[in-house]
């Protein structure tokens, strides 16, 4: 299957990342969010990524007018019928992806592939609601989109063969690097990340060393471009947390029970930047 024209559902960070990805790599873009103003804020979010490329010289004024030539916002579903993909770029909350895939697989052509770009839900899960879980699939992209070089494919139980080699030729014609995925909790990349950041944090509790000095570690020990503690306050903690909560349920091992010191930063509404204050003030 030759995919031309991709459907994204979510206009917020990570969708209107995939959606310029997707034009600048010359496909077609219908970018569906549910009122106008959030299709606009998306629509604006692409057109200032772009125009920073333009200032650095990657790309042209030419080639940014392309691209967003190449992007249509929608408050329609009805939309998306004429994309061979659909990619559901919603918040990660389990009930609303649900409910939007539901109304998309009833709307959509039989053929159409739909993926979701989630970071933590079961794939098999959420394929098993649809009329289609064979052309069903995670791609998990990484933020921020236009930069980060990596896709998660994560196949459900159901996912064809088919399904999984016209998601990968796609991710390789947005210039990505795709990884294949089981389907399980944390998939690969948070499955090890997160007990790392977690880990991290018994370390400060511990007293061993200072945030700077752990973050100074793992940056110049193990060429990491950012310490575990810095990313945790990116990400938020809250996040987090809720990612160590889930594998503990899920895995039933004692291993992925989250730091005390994590669990009090999160009571005492220590986020990370999103607030001004986690491990570090900002």
């Amino acid at each position: 299957m030759s995919i031309q024209t991709v459907g994204i559902i979510g206009a917020g960070t990570m969708g209107s990342g995939i959606a310029q990805t997707c034009a600048v790599s010359g496909l077609q873009v219908v970018m569906v969010d549910i009122s106008q103003a959030a299709v606009d804020k998306g629509l604006a979010t692409v057109g200032a990524s772009l125009e920073r490329l333009v200032k650095k010289e990657k790309i042209s004024e030419a080639d940014k007018a392309a691209a967003l030539g190449r992007i249509k916002g929608s408050v329609q579903y009805d939309d998306l019928k004429g994309a061979q993909l659909v990619v559901e770029a919603a918040t990660e909350n389990h009930e609303l992806k649900n409910k939007i895939l539901k109304q998309v697989d009833a709307l959509l052509p039989a053929e159409t592939i739909i993926a979701t770009n989630t970071s933590s839900i079961s794939i098999t899960q959420l394929a098993a609601i649809t009329s289609r879980p064979d052309r069903f699939v995670g791609m998990h992209f990484f933020n921020p989109v236009p930069i980060m070089a990596l896709v998660e494919i994560i196949r459900g139980l159901q996912t064809s063969d088919a399904t999984h080699a016209a998601v990968k030729a796609l991710a390789e014609k947005l210039g990505k690097s795709p990884i294949t995925v089981k389907n399980a909790p944390g998939f690969v990349v948070n499955r090890i990340l997160l007990p790392m950041i977690n880990e991290a944090f018994f370390v400060l509790a511990e007293g061993l060393a200072s945030p700077e000095d752990i973050d100074a570690g793992m940056k110049l020990g193990c060429n990491h471009p950012i310490g575990p503690l810095a990313l945790a306050d990116m990400i938020g903690l809250d996040v987090c947390l809720a990612i160590m909560e889930t594998y503990l349920q899920e895995y039933g091992d004692s291993k992925y029970r989250p730091s005390q010191l994590l669990t009090e930063y999160v009571a005492a509404g220590r986020l990370g930047r999103k607030t001004k204050r986690g491990v570090y003030a900002y």
